[in-house]
């Protein structure tokens, strides 16, 4: 993969961006910028969030820039917003400039990062990236920032491919290039072999499209923690003889961005060579109508024995999830973590900006609000609430896909998957993976959650 994300190399002829707090603004214009003072307050320049002027040289080019950095206030309402700034800068090499601390300094230099993704596979007329290149700051672990925009690349790419484009056998294409790329290993199980090798719920959810249905699994690094991600890769969701309406379809190509999201974290982890033995499973399916669609009030008998009565064929995510949680367990990881657009109660819940996230775990719950506050991906902590495991219990069959509770429809997802669970340190995440609009550095469609946080919760959740 040649990345199109990349640092400027040092130069005494990068321009600077100097990034300027309200409360600075006025020391600035009686020092270092003097000569650009009458020009600023005339064009009312207050330093605000995002805002930017450019600095007039004498010959008529740009002798440099001011970007705001608003109050502290403006900075906890709008993540990356200093990349509104980096938007109207002209090519070239930039270097920062002002009084940002290492944190405002790694969220700046992401957010510089992150604007440069472009989604245009699909435009007849393709504009050329013209995005200013940033000097990376000193302080700053360059290639890890690299790594996470490299990931999250590959997450957001992934996503934003149409179902048509990106089925089954493209996921596993994709999944097997990641792989190869890498040196790891990677087998895929397809059709009916499924059901010769024991992953009923996935065959049985994939089994209507024309695409087969398959489980993706690779294994990277021979020493260190065993974890283990478990990816939904559902990559067009229909709901199946329950049909959704037209409304619930229209973003459903993104349904695969568990799948999307565990990829990219793994190619963090891949690039940055974190010594842990890394596996991956992705059941990837598509949930169609046909003859031999699953139907309400089946009765699926899971990989781990337990039996489960399908109550709504559109909650079938949980369904190809369990076999592959259970199929994890196997191989007792120290960590496991799963990722799936899984419920719309999630996104009642917490909308589309927080990836909420389940755990039994206090150490894993700890290491990943770390990991969230320094990736700038935050996370919200929901409860494996006891209370309602009888919900999921129909009476009919051991477990109920989709209970007619009407409440807590992210939490009895989330009690439904850890029955497929053997270990404690468990972390279950039910993702969105899209922004509704354009933000800064995140442009509206794909989006990856939880990868970032993950990453940087690592080295406490994993001891190493």
């Amino acid at each position: 993969m040649t990345s199109p994300f990349a640092f400027a190399t040092p130069s005494s002829a990068a321009r600077p961006m100097h990034v300027l707090r309200p409360d600075e603004l006025a020391a600035f214009l009686s020092g270092p910028g003097q000569p650009w003072a009458l020009w600023l307050t005339t064009t009312g320049f207050e330093a605000g969030l995002g805002d930017l002027r450019l600095l007039p040289a004498a010959d008529g080019g740009v002798a440099g820039a001011v970007a705001g950095y608003g109050t502290a206030q403006a900075r906890r309402r709008l993540r990356f917003g200093l990349a509104k700034a980096i938007a109207g800068l002209p090519e070239g090499d930039w270097r920062l400039e002002g009084q940002l601390d290492p944190a405002e300094r790694v969220e700046a230099a992401l957010a510089w990062l992150l604007s440069g993704y472009r989604f245009d596979r699909y435009r007849t007329k393709k504009k050329p990236p013209t995005l200013p290149r940033l000097i990376c700051p000193e302080d700053l672990d360059a290639a890890r920032l690299i790594a996470m925009a490299e990931g999250e690349a590959l997450t957001r790419d992934l996503i934003n491919t149409p179902a048509e484009d990106m089925g089954p056998a493209e996921l596993e294409a994709a999944f097997l290039a990641l792989a190869t790329e890498f040196g790891a290993q990677a087998d895929v199980i397809r059709g009916e072999d499924l059901l010769g090798q024991d992953f009923p719920m996935i065959h049985a959810v994939g089994r209507a499209s024309p695409r087969a249905p398959r489980l993706l699994d690779l294994r990277w690094g021979a020493k260190g923690p065993k974890l283990t991600l478990v990816g939904k890769g559902v990559c067009f969701d229909t709901g199946g003889l329950n049909l959704k309406p037209s409304s619930g379809m229209n973003l459903m190509k993104k349904d695969m961005g568990g799948a999307a999201t565990v990829m990219g974290l793994a190619r963090m982890i891949m690039t940055l060579g974190l010594p842990v033995q890394l596996r991956v499973l992705v059941p990837a399916v598509e949930n169609l109508v046909s003859g031999n669609a699953l139907k309400p009030k089946d009765i699926l008998t899971s990989r781990k024995g337990l039996t489960v009565e399908v109550n709504d064929t559109d909650a079938e995510g949980r369904l190809v999830l369990a076999d592959a949680l259970a199929y994890a367990c196997e191989d007792a990881p120290d960590v496991l973590v799963s990722m799936a657009t899984l419920t719309g109660a999630a996104r009642v819940a917490v909308g589309p900006d927080l990836a909420p996230y389940y755990t039994d775990d206090e150490g894993l719950a700890g290491a990943l609000e770390a990991g969230a506050k320094a990736g700038f991906d935050p996370v919200w902590r929901l409860p494996f609430h006891d209370a309602y495991e009888t919900v999921i219990e129909p009476g009919i069959a051991d477990l109920d896909n989709a209970p007619g509770f009407g409440f807590a429809g992210s939490i009895t997802a989330a009690l439904f998957l850890r029955r497929f669970v053997d270990g404690p340190r468990y972390m279950h995440f039910d993702i969105y993976g899209h922004m509704p609009g354009d933000q800064p550095a995140r442009p509206k469609g794909g989006v990856g959650q939880g990868a970032r946080a993950v990453l940087g919760g690592l080295g406490a959740m994993l001891a190493l």
